[in-house]
C-alpha cells in the first residue's frame, strides 16, 4: 500500500531571512495544500524571446497571484518534489522581496547547480529577466 504524505506550506509565516537583509514586501497565501499541480511557471510577455528589467515586472506582477519564498525553502526541504523540467531554469519566487546590502531590492530564486543539487540564490531587481527566468504561480486549473 503507497502512502501518499500529505504537505501543508504555511505561506502566512514570515520567510526566512538571512543576516543583514529586511524584508521589503512579503505576499500572504494561507496554508497551501501542496499539490506539484498547482504550481505553475509565469513568464511575462517581454520575457519570451526578450527581456525585462526586475523592477518592471516586480511592478506587472502587482496584483498578480505570485509564491512566496515559503514554496522556495519548502521545495529546499523536499527537493524530490521539484519537478525535473525546471533543471535550467532560475525559478523566481516574486512574493517575498528583500532588501539588502546598500538597501537594493533583490528576489530569491531556485536552481539546479548539477552536483550541487537544489539551491537558492538572489537576483538584483535592476537586472534583466529573460525566458529562463519564470516566476512561481498559482496554476489556473
Amino acid at each position: 500500500e503507497v502512502t501518499i504524505t500529505k504537505h501543508t506550506v504555511d505561506l502566512d509565516a514570515n520567510p526566512f531571512v538571512p543576516d543583514d537583509w529586511k524584508v521589503e514586501e512579503h505576499i500572504k497565501g494561507g496554508q497551501f495544500e501542496f499539490d506539484p499541480a498547482k504550481v505553475a511557471l509565469y513568464l511575462d510577455d517581454q520575457q519570451e524571446g526578450g527581456v525585462i528589467v526586475g523592477n518592471k515586472l516586480c511592478k506587472k506582477l502587482k496584483g498578480r497571484p505570485v509564491y512566496n519564498a515559503n514554496l522556495l525553502d519548502f521545495y529546499l526541504k523536499h527537493p524530490n518534489l521539484i519537478p525535473e523540467e525546471w533543471k535550467g531554469k532560475a525559478i523566481f519566487f516574486w512574493g517575498t522581496i528583500y532588501r539588502i546590502l546598500r538597501g537594493d531590492l533583490y528576489v530569491r530564486y531556485l536552481f539546479w547547480s548539477g552536483g550541487g543539487g537544489w539551491r537558492w540564490s538572489i537576483y538584483w531587481l535592476g537586472h534583466s529577466f529573460n525566458g529562463g527566468d519564470p516566476a512561481a504561480v498559482p496554476a489556473s486549473n
